[in-house]
């Protein structure tokens, strides 16, 4: 049996209700109920949490599925409270012993501490950007794709923890443009595609 966390970050701020990320991490749960062999639990962090319940969920789970907004070019404040006070508590706690360097060489292995070896992590994002931001010349993030853009902090912070990245999957457009059966048809067939794989080369 395989086991999923899905961490919703949405939330309600300003003009933001949060529904989107609600209604993806909704397809997500959908999705995986084509695996018979997949156990999944959510939390959905504006509902509130105990940090170290979900440092256990981190420790528990083969697969960790991150749902943001992107506010201002980074993820949500409550997003970042979350990850902050849940990745301190797993400090020797099964998410990270150190930052992986030793005393006698401290220039060399940062990053190598963490303790979550054999997991992977999946991450999606929603937008207001159109898609072409990102890959049309002269246009605002200058040929910058979201992951070694905005995203790359967040990919080297499960790096740290010895996560490793699966394809994500990006939201654009969707508040002057939105078509949400259209994502979240493409979305279920992401989600699909990657967990076949998975299962697929962890059963040979």
């Amino acid at each position: 049996m395989k086991k999923v966390l899905i961490i919703n970050a949405g939330q309600n701020f300003g003009h933001s209700g949060g529904r989107y990320n609600k209604t993806v991490t909704e397809s997500t749960v959908e999705a995986l109920k084509a695996f018979s062999n997949i156990e999944v639990q959510v939390t959905h962090i504006e509902e509130g949490y105990d940090k170290d319940e979900e440092v256990q969920k981190f420790v528990w789970a083969d697969y960790i599925i991150y749902h943001t907004p992107i506010w201002w070019f980074q993820v949500p404040f409550g997003f970042k409270k979350y990850l902050d006070e849940v990745f301190t508590a797993g400090h020797n706690k099964g998410l990270y012993k150190s930052d992986g360097r030793s005393s006698k060489n401290p220039a060399i292995n940062y990053g190598t501490g963490g303790t979550l070896n054999g997991r992977k992590y999946m991450v999606t994002t929603t937008w207001n950007a159109p898609a072409t931001a990102f890959t049309l010349p002269g246009e605002f993030f200058n040929e910058t794709s979201v992951d070694n853009g905005p995203l790359f902090g967040f990919h080297r912070m499960n790096a740290f923890l010895s996560l490793e990245r699966l394809d994500g999957f990006h939201f654009h457009d969707v508040e002057k443009n939105p078509n949400v059966q259209r994502d979240m048809k493409l979305y279920k067939e992401h989600v699909l595609n990657i967990f076949k794989k998975e299962l697929t080369s962890q059963s040979v």
